[in-house]
């Protein structure tokens, strides 16, 4: 799809809807552009983030026990430290 668009005198350009959609912004959303070259930019619209639930549930590994919070700042401290191996399993 290509869409010429008008600079305004304060450098600004709106997008056409259907840029927008294929897009998938809105009016409020940001995007980035990149200049390639001169003469020649990129428009992209960021990824959606999806709920904190989803980064979450990445981190659980079937059949693992979870640990307790005691465990979890023996590890930290003990990285902070120096002393975890990466092939320790506790």
């Amino acid at each position: 799809m290509k869409s010429t668009l008008k600079i305004t005198s304060k450098g600004q350009v709106t997008l056409r809807k259907s840029v927008m959609d294929q897009l998938g912004v809105r009016p409020g959303d940001k995007i980035t552009v990149e200049v390639l070259e001169p003469g020649r930019a990129e428009i992209k619209a960021p990824k959606p983030a999806g709920p904190l639930s989803d980064f979450i549930s990445c981190l659980h590994k079937p059949g693992a026990r979870a640990l307790t919070i005691e465990e979890m700042n023996e590890i930290i401290a003990r990285g902070w430290a120096g002393e975890f191996d990466e092939a320790d399993d506790s």
